[in-house]
């Protein structure tokens, strides 16, 4: 008697408005039907919507995919974790930097190819009041860098917006007076930017911490407290790194939970979208979905 082959049912989630969101899904969905799947399209423009989405379609869905930036891929998160859904992702973003840290390929059809290939790994998921992020979250520069950053220059100019953003806000930054408290211990900053990591990459290729890892069941925290913010430009290449903790205007802290307060609400950027507001609560949920990978990974 011949076994039944089951076939996998993925949702697909395109956002038409990321980096490469004009190029056609189409070759990656004929990657993925040859890989064995059958595919639903459901394209999306507004972040809000995936989840949606995905608790609306979850009973027609084996697995979910995300075509996007790491916004996209952390929208869809706490969906896929409640509906315990495996996820895959097609990197269509600007920085990409989740999918750096689980070394899926930045070529589409690659990509496609490692979903169909169906290695899942267990990875963390960070939360800041109950908003999913993959990489980092932060108060402070990269904030106001994300409400500057004009949409179209992100589109058309991908990392060197950020870039030419970035100038934008370094002129003008200011630091604030915040309280960071981990294991009850309170600790009271001035500070450019605090920023909690999850992950290993973010911003575009920069390391969370030395040793950071996605699965390591913690989140790593870094306060940036010089007086001259322009020493940053010495401390670049420590940050690509993961060593710009050997700083000494560089505080930094390992933790399961912390919680961040400021005098007035300060925004809270999580994965390149502003999600919520202080006082925040961050947390790691380890290893609380599962994402399809290289075998090697």
């Amino acid at each position: 008697m011949k076994k039944k082959i089951t076939t996998r049912r993925a949702l697909l989630l395109v956002n038409a408005k990321a980096r490469r969101g004009r190029e056609s899904v189409d070759p990656v969905i004929g990657r993925l039907q040859t890989g064995g799947l059958a595919v639903t399209v459901e394209p999306f423009e507004a972040l809000p919507e995936i989840a949606r989405d995905i608790v609306r379609l979850r009973a027609m869905a084996d697995l979910v995919i995300v075509c996007g930036g790491d916004g996209s891929v952390s929208s869809a998160a706490m969906a896929a974790m409640e509906s315990g859904l495996p996820m895959g992702i097609i990197p269509m973003g600007t920085a990409n930097d989740l999918a750096r840290t689980l070394e899926i390929p930045l070529d589409l059809l690659r990509a496609a190819d490692v979903i169909a290939e169906g290695h899942a790994r267990p990875i963390d998921v960070g939360t800041v009041n109950g908003h999913a992020f993959f990489n980092v979250a932060s108060i402070g520069l990269s904030t106001e860098l994300a409400e500057g950053l004009d949409p179209a220059l992100k589109r058309h100019f991908g990392r060197l917006g950020y870039a030419l953003a970035a100038i934008r806000v370094l002129t003008k930054a200011s630091r604030f007076r915040a309280r960071i408290t981990e294991k009850g211990m309170m600790t009271e900053v001035e500070t450019y930017q605090i920023a909690v990591g999850n992950g290993r990459h973010y911003g575009g290729g920069n390391v969370v911490e030395e040793t950071a890892e996605i699965d390591d069941g913690h989140l790593d925290l870094y306060s940036l407290e010089m007086s001259n913010l322009w020493k940053l430009a010495l401390m670049l290449r420590s940050f690509r790194s993961g060593r710009h903790g050997a700083w000494q205007e560089v505080r930094t802290a390992r933790c399961v939970e912390f919680d961040i307060e400021t005098k007035k609400p300060l925004p809270v950027n999580a994965d390149g979208e502003i999600v919520t507001a202080t006082p925040a609560h961050f947390k790691v949920h380890p290893k609380a979905i599962s994402v399809f990978t290289p075998a090697t990974a």
